[in-house]
This record gives C-alpha cells, structure tokens and sequence, in this order.
C-alpha cells in the first residue's frame, strides 16, 4: 500500500498559499493505520522510550496507537489552556504565526525516554518546542515519529541532534 496516494491535499488551508497534508484518510482505513503502526514498530526499539508523546491534535492518535502497541503510556501537549491543572507553556513560531503549548507539571517523570509524535514534520518549530517542554519537565527526548515530512521547509535542522522517523517525505 502506498501512504502517499491515501493522504488528502486541501488547497489554501488553513491559509491561502498553504498546502494542507491531511492524514484523516489513513486514520480512517484500518490497513493504512495498520502498516503505520507496523512501520514505525520496524524503526523505535521498546528499549528506546518509557511513554510516547501526542501533539495536539493529529499527534494524539499515533501516540495512543504506539502506546497500545508498546504497552506503554501516553502523555499529551496540548494548545495552551486545554490541559487542567499545573502546566509548563512554551511559545513559539509556526510557518503562519505563533503558538503556545502546554504539558501537565506531572505529565513526565525525570529521566523517561520520550518518544515524540505528530503528523508532520514541516519548519520543526512545534517539534523543538515539544522537545523543549519534555526536557523542561526532565525526559529524555529519544525520538520523533511523523507520517509526513515536508523537507523543503527543513524541519530536520530545527530539530538537529534529535533522532526523527518520517514514512512519507514531499
């Protein structure tokens, strides 16, 4: 099966100029959401993460479907005042603007490995944030998981030094 040909392309979202890869057909065919989670279990080592990371939103169902298949937990970073309780925020820039995320104080214990997931990999900004506020918390960032890399853009470099695991590159 190639992913690539099941990914959805939205013109001018969520702004004009903008090229949306939406992932939303792969989530919704069991064999697509199947061989990602096959392909990524191929790349991560249960020895390389202790708890998987969702962003929000699209991050969030390939972290929870790692984290079934690993046996292992699933911690969230969410949009700024989505999560309850004691939070740790980072601002940040993004290919249209800024943004603010947030992770629970108690969401990482000092020393985890942390395996960090989204949709995309496209400048990295939201990538290196969430990397920052797990090390902020104490983890250890071991990895990135994305289903789409936009390597135009060079997310690569912001997170350089990180290890990342694409499955499908434009």
């Amino acid at each position: 099966m190639n992913l690539k040909e099941k990914i959805a392309e939205i013109p001018d979202f969520p702004k004009k100029g903008i090229l949306f890869r939406d992932i939303s057909p792969l989530l919704r065919d069991p064999s697509a959401l199947s061989l990602i989670i096959d392909e990524f279990s191929k790349r991560i080592h249960p020895n390389d993460v202790d708890v998987f990371v969702g962003i929000e939103s699209r991050g969030f169902p390939l972290a929870c479907a790692l984290a079934l298949k690993y046996n292992k937990g699933m911690v969230m970073i969410r949009k700024q005042g989505k999560l309850p309780g004691s939070t740790h925020k980072l601002t940040y820039n993004i290919e249209y603007g800024t943004a603010t995320m947030e992770i629970q104080s108690n969401a990482i214990t000092k020393g985890e490995r942390v395996f960090i997931c989204d949709d995309l990999l496209a400048t990295g900004g939201t990538a290196k944030a969430a990397a920052k506020l797990v090390e902020k918390l104490g983890g250890t960032v071991t990895g990135f998981a994305f289903i789409i890399e936009l390597t135009d853009l060079k997310g690569s470099k912001a997170i350089k030094g990180y290890r990342h695991e694409s499955l499908v590159k434009y």
